[in-house]
């Protein structure tokens, strides 16, 4: 028995080395040039080798992207596929799905040529065109089952005058990258183009750190010059919170810019760099900030969620949508500190800063969503929200707020309540959850551990000693539909939030003029026109009798009469059927955020102590 046990171990450890040897053996490479670039077009050659010889290799197109959970289906835009082997033998390429090639007769070698159509820059799609080819890389390669794990070569033809922005390892051929994985390959967007380059280094406990701008637009040198001068003071500020760059993998960070007229405006974070596209350019200061509060959000995702991950994301799905219960922090806290930066690196006054905020958190009070969900269930929803396409309408106006949002208003209340109760901020919160579960310099050896929603909640339970504290936060605005007390919470810092005392009738829709009327886009939940039965597609001719002409002109009407009246509208539903329904008009309080200085209120040194510690810059000088 002993002997055979042994001999058992030996043969399995035969079998485990040669295994090894055969992944050693796996890579996996990729050429791509852009012959036909003016009508979209990029030619794709995928080379898998070491694949076992009788086994159909199974090669695919995602369907999702990392840093969008809703299911893009690439593979739409993916013809002339055809397959030969390493001696060049054509092979049949079957189709067992919409987005997969079956492969089988190959000698260990299976090379797929294709052309891959692209024309959407953004941070999820594929965008080529005769200025450049913009490549997030689910929407442009194909993978192969099974060799997920093995390293990646990617090969670039870049036409004359382009050069490539990527954070894929560069080898000693300026045109070829390498990645140690599928993952690590995914992860990297990829500029090629007429990119201009700006670049600065930083050290950190005797550790030197490269940021990039790669930026392709159509404007000026000194453009570029003044937005990166700001980008730099973002990076400098994000930085003194973390207390360390997030540690890049080859030591530099890239931001990948498109400012181009036909961009869409996007941002999508990525380990160590980031897709930015913005349509237009950065010819003024409105734009630059347009700009810059994207940077500053993704920049701070090189920490959060990148490094500092949900469980629920680990690994990524490149075959589904990837749904977890913490975008609320994620992209939620993200949106919070992406906004802060901005103050604390001057580009706004204090003032402006509360103002932006205090419409987020008036925006999420008066939401009609509340009643529907949670932060934790609005982060599931973003299977269908961000970025995901129906045919049909949906009903997200009254079921849905944006994680991000409302993830913000959470981040916001927590960081005020740490402040004003136990002497702490978010700051130190976001520290401590990096140095347990991110990979910062002091622990480089370990690797990130993902998170839970648990997880988070007992380390705010470390920070404040309070358990109870952690518990009941929790339970109200995380997992519950309450927003914080933020009369109470922004009073330390010298800001009122001032609700009328008396209510206002609230018609609660999204309106356009129009010839006939005044046309409704969709109505809130909690409003009038919801109540009385009014929705997307009708159109108000007459209140009471009376006229409504213009969106003014039915403001006007509405705005003669009090809470509880109730007044006949006369309609068209859905364009042409005549009808005429009852309104009992429904009340909402305003509500907005006033500074201390403009309702006549003393400011304290208490305050101003206050509000420099939380709005202030965090960088020595």
């Amino acid at each position: 028995m002993q002997v055979a046990v042994l001999l058992a171990a030996s043969s399995a450890i035969l079998a485990v080395s040669g295994s090894q040897v055969a992944a050693q053996q796996q890579r996996v490479e990729y050429d791509i040039s852009f012959p036909n670039a003016g009508v979209h077009e990029g030619h794709v050659v995928a080379t898998f080798t070491g694949v076992p010889r009788g086994r159909t290799l199974h090669v695919r197109m995602s369907k999702s992207s990392p840093g969008r959970y809703a299911v893009a289906s690439f593979a739409k835009n993916v013809y002339d596929v055809v397959a030969t082997d390493g001696k060049g033998k054509a092979l049949t390429a079957g189709r067992p799905d919409s987005h997969g090639w079956d492969i089988a007769g190959h000698d260990g070698t299976v090379r797929v040529e294709y052309t891959v159509w692209g024309d959407r820059i953004d941070g999820t799609y594929l965008s080529i065109d005769h200025t450049h080819a913009h490549m997030n890389m689910p929407a442009t390669f194909m993978w192969a089952r099974g060799l997920e794990n093995a390293p990646v070569g990617l090969t670039i033809h870049p036409q004359p005058g382009w050069s490539v922005a990527t954070q894929l390892e560069k080898t000693k051929d300026s045109t070829r990258f390498t990645a140690p994985n599928l993952q690590y390959f995914f992860d990297s967007p990829t500029e090629v183009g007429p990119v201009t380059w700006r670049t600065w280094t930083g050290t950190h406990a005797g550790k030197t750190s490269t940021w990039r701008m790669a930026v392709h637009h159509l404007g000026t040198e000194a453009q570029v010059d003044t937005f990166t001068t700001m980008a730099r003071a973002i990076v400098a500020e994000e930085v003194a919170m973390w207390g360390e760059p997030a540690g890049y993998d080859h030591g530099t960070y890239t931001f990948i810019a498109d400012y181009v007229p036909w961009a869409t405006g996007d941002g999508m974070e990525h380990r160590n760099s980031t897709f930015i596209s913005r349509g237009g350019d950065l010819s003024d200061n409105a734009r630059r900030m347009s700009a810059l509060g994207t940077l500053s959000h993704e920049f701070f995702h090189s920490w959060n969620m990148e490094r500092l991950r949900s469980k629920e994301l680990e690994p990524f799905d490149f075959d589904h949508e990837d749904m977890s219960n913490a975008l609320w922090f994620g992209e939620g806290f993200t949106q919070y500190y992406g906004d802060l930066f901005i103050r604390r690196a001057g580009f706004r006054t204090d003032s402006q800063y509360v103002a932006r905020l205090g419409a987020s958190v008036i925006g999420t009070i008066m939401s009609p969503a509340r009643q529907h969900g949670s932060p934790i269930d609005m982060s599931r929803q973003a299977i269908f929200f961000d970025g995901g396409s129906f045919l049909d309408a949906t009903i997200q106006s009254n079921i849905f707020i944006s994680y991000y949002q409302w993830g913000a208003v959470v981040a916001a209340g927590l960081d005020l309540a740490l402040r004003s109760r136990f002497h702490s901020s978010l700051d130190e919160y976001m520290r401590l959850l990096w140095r347990d579960f991110g990979s910062h310099q002091s622990r480089a050896l370990v690797p990130e551990r993902p998170y839970t929603v648990t997880d988070l909640r007992n380390e705010l339970a470390r920070l404040t000693k309070d358990e109870a504290f952690a518990t009941e936060f929790f339970r109200r605005y995380v997992e519950g539909r309450e927003v914080p007390d933020f009369a109470a919470l922004l009073a330390p810092a010298g800001y009122s939030m001032v609700r009328e005392s008396v209510a206002r009738p609230y018609l609660g829709a999204s309106l356009d003029n129009d010839s006939l009327g005044v046309f409704i886009n969709w109505s809130a939940g909690n409003g009038s026109a919801f109540a009385a039965g009014l929705a997307s597609g009708d159109i108000v001719t007459s209140i009471d009798g009376e006229r409504a002409a213009s969106i003014d002109g039915l403001n006007a009407i509405i705005a003669k009469h009090k809470v509880g009246d109730v007044v006949k509208v006369n309609l068209l539903q859905k364009g042409h059927i005549p009808g005429t329904v009852d309104m009992k008009l429904v009340g909402m309080n305003a509500m907005k955020v006033v500074p201390f200085e403009n309702a006549g209120m003393p400011v304290t040194d208490a305050i101003r102590a206050f509000r420099r510690d939380w709005l202030g810059s965090k960088v020595v000088h």
